[in-house]
């Protein structure tokens, strides 16, 4: 592998408006702040329509682009992304590249078990579905991004002779896939797919060592696929909570975890999960993320001190990470 300086995103937890760990003003100014820090290259979002429900992703990431200059505006993963109309999606979506003067980043993804299918019951779309519902609307949208007079005719979509202005700026305008399947089953169907069809792919480690375990077969799939493995790109998906104490932060971010999804994460997922404890600490967990071969790490800070945790990150972590 080629080793390269690592970036940094920031996430938004806006789910966390709705339990009082932070207000949309206070994140707002926290997007603002990162705009201006340079060790942000990114700013995330996240997405669901009933699983997890919070502000929209796509009204707020329109609030973003006039709030910010520079940052890239991303949503990791976009749950919804198989649920919602590819057409509409497209012309939203490439409105906000307009709006953000190409900046927009997409990581779509299937969504998560039961909960899925849940969310998809009011559409009549089966959790089954949702992996061939992900690669039918990727590819209905790179095509309403880039052709006039489209015409489709797939397994869920049919359409003649539609074409959608504006266009995005960025050309081709790049969609990723998040991913970050467990089951041994379903592994290389899901990472053939981030190969086959991503621009970039975004994981999540949510229990030890998942990251190191999916990036080869990710790599050996874009070899397959005649792509250079280096020059795709990736990010991971992390927490952070620096404190002068570990278990304590680590206990601070389990009842945040549990107030955003549920009750969904043990011990060991949290661990896996968040940069936690000392700043040190949380430099060297980072460093060793890097070393794993993370190119980006994109940060949600799991604590009800938002602002206070932020200016820790930006001085007292990020630029070791950095140097280190």
């Amino acid at each position: 592998m080629t080793a390269r300086q690592i970036s940094f995103g920031l996430t938004l937890p806006q789910r966390a408006a709705f339990f009082g760990a932070a207000t949309l003003e206070q994140m707002v100014a926290l997007a603002r702040d990162a705009d201006r820090c340079r060790w942000f290259d990114s700013l995330w979002v996240g997405d669901s329509l009933m699983t997890t429900p919070r502000p929209d992703s796509i009204a707020l990431l329109g609030g973003l682009a006039t709030a910010t200059e520079r940052v890239r505006l991303a949503v990791g993963c976009m749950a919804s992304f198989p649920v919602r109309d590819p057409i509409v999606f497209a012309y939203q979506w490439a409105s906000l590249d307009l709006m953000s003067r190409g900046r927009m980043l997409l990581a779509a993804c299937t969504g998560i078990g039961g909960a899925s299918d849940r969310e998809g019951a009011p559409w009549s779309i089966p959790n089954a579905e949702r992996g061939a519902r992900l690669a039918e609307n990727i590819e209905i949208c790179r095509r309403l991004w880039s052709e006039d007079n489209v015409s489709f005719e797939g397994k869920f979509h049919s359409f003649a002779d539609v074409t959608i202005e504006p266009r995005p700026v960025q050309k081709p305008c790049p969609i990723w896939i998040a991913a970050n399947p467990q089951n041994p089953k379903f592994v290389d169907a899901v990472m053939r797919r981030v190969a086959q069809q991503a621009d970039g792919w975004m994981s999540v480690q949510v229990r030890p060592k998942l990251f190191t375990t999916l990036y080869p077969k990710l790599r050996a799939f874009l070899q397959e696929e005649k792509r250079d493995p280096d020059a795709f790109p990736n990010i991971l998906y992390h927490n952070v909570n620096i404190g002068s104490d570990r278990e304590a932060a680590l206990d601070e971010s389990q009842r945040f975890l549990g107030a955003y999804y549920g009750p969904h994460f043990s011990r060991t997922a949290i661990e896996a999960w968040t940069a936690a404890g000392t700043p040190q600490q949380c430099i060297e967990h980072l460093c060793e993320l890097a070393r794993d071969g993370a190119q980006a790490i994109t940060l949600r800070i799991t604590s009800w001190q938002p602002q206070e945790q932020y200016q820790r990150l930006v001085e007292e972590v990020l630029p070791h990470v950095r140097a280190a």
